[in-house]
Parts: C-alpha cells; structure tokens; sequence
C-alpha cells in the first residue's frame, strides 16, 4: 500500500463502487479516487479491471455489424476465402472476412489496455464509437459479482479433487476393514486431517466410505439443537462490548449467575463492584427474572432509591 495515503483495511462497499463509477464517467484519475476513498491507487485499479463489464456493440461498424477489421473501411478485397469462384462481393461485407482473411487486423483502443481501463468517460463513445468490444463499470454488477465470487470462496472444501482421490484410496479400504476414524488418522499422519474433519466428510459423502460404514455411529441419533440457543441476533443490538465502552462509566458491577446441582434449582447471583473491590452472593431458590428483580428490589429498599442509583448507574 502506498506510505502517502492511509489505508482502512476494509473491503469496498456498494456506495465506494458507485463513487468510482460517478468519478469514472467524469474522467477522475485512479490517484483522486484513491485519495478520496483512503485507498491505495493499485486497488481501485484491480477492482475496475477485475469488475468491468464486456459489451459486444453491433452499431456503427462499416458495412456489417460482425467486421471487427481495422481495414474495412478502404479494404477492397474480394473473394479472400475462394469458396465462391464467381463471388463480386467485397470481402469487408462478408460474415466470414474477420475469420479467413489473412490481413485481418481487430479494431482495438489503447485505452483498454492502460487506465482507466473501461469506456466510462470516453468522448468518442458519444459520437458514435466503432469499436466493437467494449467494456464499462457498473458499481451495482460489479458489487453483486464481488458478493458472489466471496460467497462462493468459502464454499465447498479446501481440497483439490487430486487430493481427495489420494485420500480416498487410504481412508475408505480401512473403514470397510471396520478401523474407526480415530484409529487411521493415528496410524496415518500422512492425511493432515483432524478427527472432526473426516466426520464431516463422511456425512457429506465426499468419500466412498459412508456412515453407514461405521461400526458405532449408525447407533447414534442426530444431534438437536439446545433449546437455549440464541437464534435471533437482534437480541444483541445495543449490547456489545465496543457499547458498553462508549458508557464510559468510572464504576460498574459485573453480575453472573452460578447454578447448583442438577438435582436442586437453588442458584447464587453474584455482583462484583469493580471499583470498591467487593463481591456479593444472593442464595436464590430459582433462576428466573422474578427473583432476580426480587434482589434488586430487597437492595432499593435497604439502601434508598437515591443511594442505589448512585451505586448502580
């Protein structure tokens, strides 16, 4: 990254794309857009060249839409390709010129090729361009294909379809000879695989060996997902770790709760006040919202509203 401009870190965001976009049709240097964006000049670079989006134009081509010959426009020739003896046509208006003639030469921009790498911000596209294959930047197609390749980058496995093959060839025999999974990988550190690993790969079916194959976990139920497992993450809204440091509090209590046995539902809330160094213990029957409010409530009464506020911020 360049020393003269700062750098987030940070991957570019739908409302970044559409800037670039607004910038590149007014003819904005990569360098000012970089500035502007705290971005490095190579990544704006990388990201309108990995993102352009191709654009075959059929208009304004001479003679026929489908000449891409930078000679069409004086070329004269006739009967290049010699499938017709008697053929008056010129070859420059010929479906087949681009393919059979041997000084055919593709109508190509210079300014594809350097930056800013697209269309975007070209005069000549106004007046009616010939150039038959162009390229332009879409900052919402190029922010859905960005989606997409980051998406599909974290799918599947990290292995070639080689070096599952190669473990395939060991894992698989071993498991029809009834040896667990456990027991190969020990005898086997070749496979750079853990234990979890070649369970998920079982269940996936990426190996010839399957579930059924295993001696004990054909007795196993599927595991249920717990009950008390937070499925919703809105819950969390407001109450992350970064909000809690913006209170900017000088004296806060922790509070915890500890449960007994399973047998017994008594529970202790715990309270430790950071700044005095004091801990508390509340022996409660049961660890519900109710009791606990009945402790806060049985510290109001005993140390005043006023003073509880003040000890409770």
């Amino acid at each position: 990254m360049s020393k003269y401009i700062p750098g987030n870190q940070k991957h570019l965001t739908l409302e970044n794309r559409i800037y670039i976009e607004n910038e590149l049709n007014k003819g904005t240097s990569f360098k000012d857009i970089a500035r502007f964006l705290c971005k490095d000049p190579t990544t704006i670079s990388k990201e309108v060249r990995a993102h352009r989006l191709s654009d075959w134009y059929h208009k304004g081509t001479f003679y026929n839409a489908k000449n891409f010959c930078i000679h069409r426009y004086h070329c004269k020739k006739t009967n290049a390709c010699g499938k017709i003896v008697l053929c008056g046509i010129k070859c420059a208006s010929c479906p087949t010129c681009n393919q059979t003639c041997r000084n055919f030469e593709k109508e190509h921009c210079v300014r594809l090729d350097r930056a800013p790498y697209v269309c975007n911000g070209c005069t000549k596209k106004i007046n009616h361009c010939t150039l038959a294959h162009k390229y332009s930047y879409n900052a919402r197609f190029a922010d859905r294909k960005y989606r997409e390749k980051l998406r599909d980058s974290r799918t599947g496995i990290n292995m070639t379809k080689r070096e599952l093959h190669k473990k395939d060839q060991i894992i698989s025999p071993l498991i029809e000879q009834g040896q667990s999974p456990y027991h190969i990988l020990a005898n086997h550190p070749e496979l750079d695989m853990s234990v979890r690993t070649l369970y998920s790969y079982l269940d996936q079916g990426l190996f010839t060996a399957r579930n059924i194959d295993l001696k004990r976990k054909v007795h196993f139920k599927p595991r249920r997902c717990h009950k008390t497992q937070i499925t919703d993450r809105a819950v969390f809204s407001n109450r992350l770790y970064h909000d809690f440091c913006s209170l900017a509090l000088t004296g806060y209590v922790q509070m915890d709760t500890v449960h007994s046995s399973r047998e017994s539902k008594k529970t202790l809330l715990t309270m430790f006040f950071t700044k005095e160094k004091l801990f508390l213990a509340f022996l409660m029957n049961r660890c519900t919202k109710g009791a606990v409010r009945l402790v806060f409530d049985r510290l109001e009464k005993r140390m005043g509203t006023y003073e509880f506020a003040s000890v409770f911020e």
